[in-house]
């Protein structure tokens, strides 16, 4: 079966879905659009893209079987919704929305549609996430009591600038946690569990003069399980340190992920399971201070393939996707959750904040 799909918005992003979906079997990429008809003309041309248009509605009067959404993230939810009550099955880039409402609504949309909904963390494809995944099922690590993410990054003033949309409450949702650090929480929440317990902090230390959000910030998370974790995020690093994202299971086991440079793919750096203890040297003096988002997104772009097949396969058998909606769900309410910290100064219990009852 040929399943035929279409591409939302022609931003960076976009990029790697085409050059993704031209890597799955079974799969015919007939059209692309964007608000900007140029953008979405210049982006069919590059890609060899048959029809570009200026609307979701117009794509979607060509009957795809399936879309990816490439939008802005307030974007996400139009998208979403307008696909589901035509019936065409969704894959969207992360964030899954800005807001839990917002989320709750596509989530919705699409259980009544019956159409499979999918949400773009290719991170939890490399080896060393799933290593860390299958140590944590079969007792290796076992059930996590610690947890840390570290996401150390350099951003230019230029990359706020190039997309305006960037860096704003209202177009971008966030700032650090967001738009990068979105996809450390989505490992962490993975390997962690539900989370009951939240408290942030958000700083404009550096970027200030160029956006509103958070380029900074700092949590604690208390999981159901009794597991604990910091979170440490910034752009503001004048040399991009990469990210990363460690475990520690109720045993003393540790395992972590790292992603240095930027954009390649993370490797298994501490791993101390009995009898396979290794200790791997990543970092190097030679790596540019500054990596090019498009060179970043272009390194991912194998990670987009797998996860892209995942979902193509999901449509075909009727199944779960490897990341639901309700799984990108949790991602954001932590997320949310740091932010409703950050500005009451309390903890925040996301269950409650789920339910629109601020703790």
């Amino acid at each position: 079966m040929t399943l035929r799909i279409a591409i939302i918005g022609c931003g960076k992003v976009a990029g790697s879905h085409a050059r993704a979906l031209r890597q799955v079997d079974g799969v015919e990429l007939i059209a692309c659009c964007d608000t900007q008809i140029d953008r979405a003309q210049r982006f069919a041309a590059d890609h060899g893209i048959p029809e570009a248009r200026d609307s979701i509605d117009a794509v979607l009067a060509l009957r795809p079987d399936a879309i990816t959404v490439c939008t802005p993230h307030p974007a996400h939810e139009s998208a979403v919704v307008a696909a589901a009550e035509a019936g065409v099955h969704v894959l969207c880039e992360k964030p899954i929305a800005v807001d839990l409402a917002a989320a709750d609504r596509m989530i919705a949309a699409t259980e009544r549609a019956g159409v499979i909904f999918g949400v773009v963390f290719q991170r939890r494809l490399w080896p060393a996430a799933q290593r860390i995944r299958a140590a944590i099922d079969d007792g290796r690590i076992g059930t996590p009591i610690l947890g840390e993410v570290s996401v150390l990054l350099h951003r230019p003033t230029g990359y706020y600038a190039s997309d305006p949309w960037r860096g704003r409450w209202d177009t971008d949702g966030g700032g650090v946690l967001m738009t990068q650090a979105i996809h450390q929480i989505d490992l962490l929440q993975w390997f962690c569990g539900t989370p009951v317990s939240v408290t942030g902090f958000i700083r404009t230390h550096t970027h200030g003069e160029h956006i509103e959000t958070e380029d900074s910030a700092s949590a604690v998370v208390a999981f159901e399980s009794g597991a604990t974790a910091t979170i440490t995020a910034t752009t503001a690093l004048s040399h991009n340190l990469g990210n990363r994202v460690t475990v520690v299971g109720a045993g003393g086991a540790t395992g972590s992920v790292l992603e240095f440079p930027e954009g390649h793919e993370g490797v298994t750096e501490l791993w101390t399971v009995e009898g396979e203890v290794e200790f791997t040297p990543v970092f190097r003096p030679d790596v540019p201070a500054h990596q090019d988002i498009a060179d970043i997104n272009s390194r991912l772009t194998p990670f987009h393939i797998l996860q892209i097949q995942d979902f193509v396969d999901a449509v075909r058998e009727g199944r779960r996707p490897m990341v639901t909606g309700a799984d990108a769900r949790t991602s954001l309410a932590i997320v949310t959750a740091i932010y409703e910290s950050a500005r009451t100064g309390r903890p925040v219990e996301p269950a409650r904040q789920e339910r629109g009852v601020l703790s």
